[in-house]
């Protein structure tokens, strides 16, 4: 762990503190804060570092089949269960298990969870056969839980039971010793996996490029500053970090935009091709078409998660229905698309229904 601010220190000392415990641990913090390298730290300080240490992320799991990855099922618990299957808890058994994101549990799996909590014993899908359980649990959110539970989406009992031990994750912006360290550390990390020369120097920062590091927001926290660090060695000249080589204030990367920038090889900071000038720093700020949609793309990006080329044609293909009048022919032109292709869009998105493609309000609003 890369923490350098007061605020990472009292942090870190918290977590010398709770980690040699057998204690539940509620770990809270943004998304892309480091939630589970805290959790496997506090597993690395326990008395259970020699055993697993499995991390889950429950908002992966469709909701039907959450229970079984949890808690495990019996062959013929339900349709496709052809063979026994050990659950996570089980699997983690006489270690730690790292629940990411518990807060997207449905309200049937909180209820489980909360008596394998209790019980320390877990009841196999199709089976009435208790199995006991060791394993110490870390539960991490990015939702505001007294809140959830204000909505009645969150059961307050479990809440209880998860947090015996709370650490809270202060978001990257509010800590700002921590970034210019690790910013280092990932310089170190991609140098190393990109095959960088061992009697070569490490690419470094300039002045510029470590002012604009301490000037951007980070809203998506380590875990954009990870990718920021990444591209910019990709990009870099001369074995230096430019600040052109970094997101402005505003997300957005000038050597992404520019489309003089060259090709960037796969070792980190190559020296430019023969002939050919770095583009300016005008150059490479300058908005190119489509800025906006590309910022707001950028932003999805960074937050991940999802398959997000479905969501964004859906959402195009939807918003551009709405804008045509609900008239698939104008949507079509609108699109460059033929009236087939759309129609099987919609169909697919569920926007149209029945024999004749049409949904109920666009048969109101269309002749």
């Amino acid at each position: 762990m890369v923490f350098d601010d007061p605020k990472s220190a009292a942090l870190r000392a918290r977590i010398e503190r709770v980690a040699p415990s057998e204690a539940t641990v509620l770990i809270i913090g943004e998304t892309g804060t480091g939630k589970e390298i805290v959790a496997r730290h506090i597993h690395a300080l326990s008395a259970r570092a020699h055993r697993p240490f499995l991390a889950v992320n429950c908002g992966a799991f469709a909701e039907s089949l959450i229970e079984s990855e949890l808690f495990g099922h019996e062959r013929g618990a339900f349709t496709g269960a052809v063979a026994d299957k050990r659950g996570w808890f089980e699997a983690a058994h006489g270690g730690t298990l790292f629940l990411d994101e518990v807060g997207d549990l449905s309200l049937a799996a909180q209820a489980k969870l909360l008596r394998v909590l209790q019980e320390r014993e877990v009841v196999r899908l199709g089976s009435h056969r208790p199995l006991s359980v060791d394993v110490r649990l870390i539960a991490a959110t990015n939702v505001e839980l007294d809140a959830a539970i204000t909505a009645g989406r969150f059961r307050v009992d479990l809440l209880y039971r998860l947090a015996v031990a709370r650490i809270a994750i202060s978001p990257l912006r509010e800590r700002p010793r921590d970034i210019l360290p690790l910013a280092r550390h990932f310089i170190d990390l991609y140098a190393a996996r990109s095959g960088h020369p061992g009697n070569a120097p490490v690419p470094t920062l300039t002045d510029e490029a470590q002012r604009r590091l301490l000037a951007h927001p980070w809203r998506g926290n380590i875990r954009e500053l990870e990718n920021a660090i990444h591209h910019a060695l990709l990009v870099c000249q001369d074995g230096r970090v430019t600040a052109d080589d970094l997101p402005a204030s505003d997300g957005r990367t000038g050597a992404l935009a520019s489309p003089a920038a060259p090709a960037a090889p796969a070792t980190a900071c190559a020296p430019p091709p023969v002939g050919r000038a770095r583009p300016s720093a005008v150059e490479e700020s300058a908005p190119a078409p489509g800025t906006a949609l590309g910022e707001v793309l950028r932003a999805l990006y960074r937050e991940g998660g999802g398959p997000l080329w479905n969501q964004i044609e859906e959402t195009v293909i939807r918003t551009a229905y709405e804008h045509a009048g609900f008239n698939q022919l104008r949507t079509a032109r609108l699109l460059g698309l033929t009236r087939s292709v759309v129609r099987a869009r919609l169909l697919q998105f569920g926007a149209i229904n029945g024999p004749g493609g049409a949904s109920a309000r666009s048969r109101r609003l269309v002749p």
